[in-house]
């Protein structure tokens, strides 16, 4: 993990709930930025290795981690993670006093921010949907993009703590517009990803210098982060690391329901999201989504292809 230079932070507690591929750095660079940080987790044995790296405290559930925390953040897995770890008498939710602030870095629908922010107002304290962009490595450098939903006092309040690990902030309008604009992210993503895949296999089949290509195309218009961070790989069949294509179906599922609502056509999207489905069918519901190119190989080209550990949320 990347250590960087913090901005002056206040003299709080705070706690966070999830330490996954992308909680478990978030919540070290707050730390480092020297904030009093509780965590919690699922897994015991997780918490209990990042208080030892980052040297801040752990609770066995969310209620006692929130306990006395002026934010709570959180980054698990899906919307009833979410449920779990906020509501119940064991929840959050039951820990926070009246005038802090939940942040919720999940990628999950707008719907459930919604509802639990209905639940948070019930007792007096606010709620940000703060969904993140930048992957692993943003997470692990602290210069993730966070997209925000929430009042402008919860939003102001909570944003120069996230500065600990985001180099960029924007806030959207009222909770869920944050989760919304992360469902445009991962529609964006998936086309493009798509795009790079179907290109690298022509490169391939027609016998290129793929490393050539890949090195003159990334100072051009079909320049992307993709191609840049990982078209190098896609050719060489390396996918063990990054983002899950479970949890990149998971996020496109969330986008397509919220269009079913809302009335938008998602056609390459709905395309993308099948390919994903064969992916996992062949065995790669943990590789990185770059693994899309895996459809496209010919039968003569075999790349050595890895597989990733978890990559889930927590």
């Amino acid at each position: 993990m990347q250590q960087k230079n913090y901005p002056q932070m206040p003299s709080i507690k705070v706690a966070f709930l999830g330490l996954g591929v992308m909680g478990y750095p978030m919540a070290g660079h707050l730390a480092r930025a020297g904030l009093d940080v509780c965590v919690y987790n699922r897994t015991a044995a997780k918490a209990t290795k990042w208080a030892a790296e980052f040297g801040g405290r752990t609770a066995s559930t969310p209620r006692e981690a929130a306990c006395g925390a002026q934010f709570v953040f959180a980054c698990v897995g899906n919307d009833d993670d979410l449920r779990s770890v906020v509501l119940g008498e064991n929840g959050a939710l039951a820990g926070m006093d009246p005038g802090s602030v939940f942040v919720d870095h999940t990628t999950a629908s707008a719907v459930v921010e919604r509802e639990l922010s209905q639940k948070a107002a019930e007792r007096q304290i606010g709620w940000v949907d703060a969904p993140v962009s930048g992957g692993q490595s943003g997470a692990e450098n602290g210069c993730l993009t966070v997209l925000c939903g929430g009042t402008n006092t919860d939003v102001s309040a909570a944003e120069p703590v996230m500065r600990a690990y985001a180099a960029q902030i924007t806030h959207f309008g009222a909770v869920g517009s944050g989760q919304l604009a992360k469902m445009v992210n991962q529609i964006c993503i998936a086309g493009c990803v798509q795009g790079l895949a179907e290109g690298l296999a022509f490169g391939i089949h027609a016998g290129l210098d793929m490393p050539k290509l890949i090195q003159a195309l990334s100072g051009g218009a079909a320049s992307s982060w993709q191609m840049i961070n990982r078209g190098a790989t896609m050719v060489e069949g390396k996918f063990d690391f990054g983002f899950a294509v479970d949890w990149m179906r998971k996020d496109l599922g969330i986008a397509l329901a919220e269009a079913e609502r809302n009335g938008s056509k998602l056609d390459i999207a709905k395309m993308v999201d099948s390919y994903y489905q064969e992916v996992q069918q062949m065995g790669g519901g943990r590789l990185d989504t770059s693994s899309l190119i895996m459809r496209l190989y010919s039968i003569s080209y075999k790349p050595c292809l890895l597989y990733t550990s978890d990559a889930a949320d927590e």
